[in-house]
């Protein structure tokens, strides 16, 4: 490990490439990093083998349980000062980490089921339920979560804040509608998605064969590319006045149904 160093001004370079990070996906794409805040988020990406590049200290506010100086090429202390200004919660422990990212092509995802359970969303925008939606999807302990078209950068500091660090702990895929089209049915997945029409009550599907639960975004839904190519249209029956519930309530119900079939 390098000679530990000590950063003590707001001007340093490093804190304002944090907070480039933090704030701009064009950056975290451009220099492939992005930041890990707290010791859990930390300990769950470190077990899932995302490597470090460097990670900044807060001595006065660090939970020594977490031996990092074993697992960073350089280690860096700040300032309360500075820790404050980088940190986006005050519970995360005094740790903060520039990491690499991973590649989530589909060729790279290996199935460890003949029947595996994968989530599919659509077009996700908002942070808040995509984290909400890789929570569930740990949880349920999933095969694989797959992303098409998507919105928002999976490096996303609210994502993974969000998500508790499950974006760490899941398999995920990015590609465009039709790509994870052809991906599914080549591994012979069968295709339920979740619409407002010529939908079967999501209740009366198996799930027990490999199957993708498709869902979509709250306002317009999925795409007519997805309706026409499921195996089944499913839909859960609304008893209010409302026709639809937020995405990672839906994907939960659904999940949890296919986990029951299943025998959990």
């Amino acid at each position: 490990m390098e000679e530990q160093k000590t950063i003590t001004s707001l001007q340093n370079p490093l804190v304002k490439k944090v907070l480039q990070l933090q704030e701009k996906s064009r950056i975290r794409k451009k220099l492939g990093l992005f930041i890990i805040e707290g010791q859990k988020e930390l300990e769950l990406a470190l077990k899932r083998g995302i490597e470090l590049e460097t990670v900044l200290i807060c001595e006065d506010l660090r939970d020594s349980a977490l031996q990092i100086e074993k697992v960073s090429h350089q280690l860096i202390i700040i300032s309360k000062l500075i820790y404050e200004k980088l940190a986006y919660r005050k519970t995360t422990e005094g740790i903060i980490a520039i990491a690499k990212v991973k590649t989530h092509a589909l060729e790279n995802l290996k199935f460890q089921r003949n029947n595996p359970l994968v989530l599919v969303a659509e077009a996700p925008e908002k942070p808040g339920n995509i984290g909400a939606l890789l929570r569930t999807a740990d949880a349920a302990n999933l095969d694989a979560v797959l992303i098409a078209n998507p919105k928002s950068d999976i490096y996303n500091p609210n994502i993974i804040r969000s998500s508790v660090g499950c974006v760490f702990t899941q398999q995920i895929g990015l590609g465009s509608t039709e790509e994870i089209i052809s991906f599914l049915k080549d591994k012979k997945l069968k295709i339920y998605c979740a619409a407002l029409s010529a939908s079967d009550n999501y209740i009366n599907i198996d799930y027990t064969q490999a199957t993708a639960i498709v869902v979509g975004t709250e306002s317009t839904g999925l795409s007519d590319t997805w309706l026409e190519n499921a195996d089944k249209n499913i839909i859960i029956p609304m008893q209010g006045e409302i026709d639809s519930m937020n995405v990672s309530v839906s994907a939960a119900i659904l999940i949890f149904e296919a986990k029951r079939q299943r025998g959990f």
